[in-house]
This record gives structure tokens, sequence and C-alpha cells, in this order.
């Protein structure tokens, strides 16, 4: 027998694994003392054997609560739970299911013109909390695991011409004319542009180690800088703290002033991202190859870049930025910045496979974000 009285308390005595387990079922009647005991046992084996106890009352919104407080969300993940929320916050997560996720899918239509690419931004962070959960023991599975997501179409990415970025950084105040040249000439992410600091700076050796990357490849990454990007670093540099700041503060959102700046300049709408792919299309027209593009811009995309990144040395990095320093001095000499924009702008579009540009910028689609 299992169950021993101490005084005027049944006590359960188990064993686990070999190890002898006593607990104190606190009641002098020995049925309700039997019944503790058996969900003890119950207990025990589930916790054993790896078995999920699932709360059949949890919400989506109480499971993205406890995502946030656990699990370091990345801002694109708070970005989506704006519009998630008011869709599953209420639904209990072992109700979701494929058809929910189309229902959703509508649902966005009708509150505002998105693409279907926004949409599954928004159920892929749904999936990942999801997965985390499952992770946790929270539910025993995932059911968005297979719910297919709407194929994207290809878009044509802008291109900025080397005679709208004259324009453009003419009127840019100082703080966001040094940033877009920063990511003209590095391709960097928005983020790592305003992370980046000056202990990652090394003017004396023309380098930049990416301080605080999008993706675990591309942080630590080493770009060389062009002549234009050394001498704006080199007038005032400092030996710690953040590199580009406002007014000597970090900064965390441009799209004011970037959106201000395309207006002064008469420019048409161009995403601060764009930018970046204005780096690498200007890196493909001056000959660079793809794994070399890839490997300066920090891409992630499966285990062939991962093994890339550590085979592409910095001489050959270097060698790619003199050839882009090249390039732009040959479309300047010229003066054929717009016939070779246009050109570029095409082959951007309809080259799938030459062009490593083909990942979601982090945001809404909305310009600088």
């Amino acid at each position: 027998m299992s169950l021993l009285k101490r005084g005027n308390v049944w006590w359960s005595y188990l064993f686990i694994d070999g190890v002898r387990h006593q607990t104190s079922t606190g009641t002098s009647n020995k049925r309700r003392a039997e019944a503790i005991e058996q969900k003890l046992r119950d207990e025990a084996n589930a916790r054993r054997f790896q078995l999920v106890q699932t709360d059949p009352n949890l919400t989506v919104g109480e499971l993205i609560v406890r995502f946030m407080a656990e699990a370091h969300p990345r801002v694109h993940h708070l970005a989506q739970f704006k519009t998630l929320l008011p869709f599953f916050g209420d639904t209990q997560v072992l109700r979701l299911n494929r058809n929910m996720a189309n229902d959703y899918r509508q649902w966005r239509h009708k509150q505002k013109t998105v693409t279907d690419a926004t949409i599954n931004r928004a159920l892929s962070v749904l999936r990942h909390i999801l997965y985390w959960a499952m992770d946790g023991s929270l539910i025993p599975s995932n059911p968005m695991a297979r719910v297919p997501l709407v194929r994207e179409r290809r878009i044509r990415r802008s291109v900025m011409s080397l005679d709208e970025e004259d324009r453009l950084l003419a009127v840019l105040p100082d703080y966001l004319r040094r940033i877009t040249i920063a990511a003209l000439d590095t391709g960097m992410r928005r983020g790592e542009i305003l992370k980046q600091r000056w202990e990652d700076l090394d003017l004396n050796r023309r380098l930049l180690s990416v301080t605080k990357s999008k993706t675990a490849g591309g942080e630590g990454r080493e770009i060389p800088l062009t002549d234009r990007l050394h001498a704006l670093l080199a007038e005032k540099p400092q030996s710690e703290g953040v590199v580009f700041t406002f007014n000597g503060g970090p900064l965390s959102w441009i799209r004011k002033g970037w959106l201000g700046g395309l207006k002064r300049a008469g420019l048409r709408h161009v995403r601060f991202h764009d930018l970046r792919h204005t780096f690498n299309t200007r890196l493909m027209e001056a000959g660079v190859m793809q794994e070399i593009r890839m490997a300066l811009m920090g891409h992630s995309s499966g285990e062939k870049v991962h093994s890339i990144y550590t085979h592409v040395e910095l001489p050959i990095k270097r060698e790619a930025i003199t050839r882009l320093q090249q390039w732009v001095q040959q479309q300047r000499q010229g003066g054929q910045h717009a016939s070779k924009t246009a050109s570029t702008s095409s082959l951007s579009s309809v080259q799938g496979p030459q062009t490593v540009e083909e990942e979601n910028p982090g945001g809404s689609g909305s310009g600088a974000g």
C-alpha cells in the first residue's frame, strides 16, 4: 500500500524512477486521499513521458502576452501583434484551424488595401508563437503548422539613380545625409546603421564591423569603407557610442525626415530600404559576383549562405567596394545616370536568381520605417 496514515493525515508514497517521493494528501478521509494520490500518479507520469497539460481556456491574446514576457520578441513580432490581436485575441488556442487563417486573410483585405505578402508576415509570426508554445509544452501541437501561405508575387523594387541621389543628399539634414550615405555605400539595413557603434569601426583599416544585425549571419560581418564614407566618418571620430545620432542622442525612427527629404527633392516615393537594393544592384552592374554581394549585405537564406560567409575573404570584399567606386565614377563621367538606372531596374525585376534582395524589409512598405 502506498498510502500511510501519519497522525490524522494520509500520506502518499510513490516511487518514480527508483526514487521514493512522499507527499501529504492533507486529508484524513481515505477515499479522498486515494483520489489525490491517483492525481499525483497521473501528474508524475505526464512529467516522465513529457505529456502536455494544456489549458483549454488559453486564448491567443494570453499566449501573446506570455510570449512577449518570456521569449524576447523582435521588433517585427511586436508590429504584427497590432493586427493579430483584434482578430485572434479572444480565440482559444485549441480552436485555431486553417479556416481561421483564411478568414483572417479576408478580414485584413476588407480593413484596408494590403498585399498578400503583408498578411503572410502576420500569419508567420502567429505560427512562430505557436511553435514557441509547443516547445514550451503549453500546447500539444501547432494548429497553424500546415496553413498554406499565399504565393507572393515578385514586385519591382526601386533603384535610386545617381541623379536622384545627388538631389536627395543636397536637401537632407546633416544627420540624415550621413545615414543615407552609409546605406548607399554599405547596403546595411536601417536598424543596423542606427545601432552601429564606434567601437566596431576601424578607420585606420577602413573597415566596419556590423554591431547589430537582423540575422545571426549578418552580425559582425566586415564591410570595407568607400572613400566617401571613410571621409565622412573621419570628420568627427569618437572612441565609443552610437555612430549616427541626432542632437547627440541615438535614433530609432527616421521616417518623417526621409519623407520630407523626398518631397523637398521632388523625387518619387522611395523606401529607405530601397537604398539597400540600390547598393546590391550597383554592385551587380559593377560585375561583383552574387556570393560576394550576399556576404557584404549579410543575407541569410540557408546553409549555403552561411558557408559563403566563411569563404569570402576581406581582400575580395575590398576589391568589390573598389569596383563599386569605379562604376559610380564611370557613370558620373559618362553622364548616363538616368539610362543606366532604367536598365538596372528592368534587369533587377526580371533576373530573380541574380538578385539577392528578396527579403521583407521588416515593415509594411510604408517608407523609411
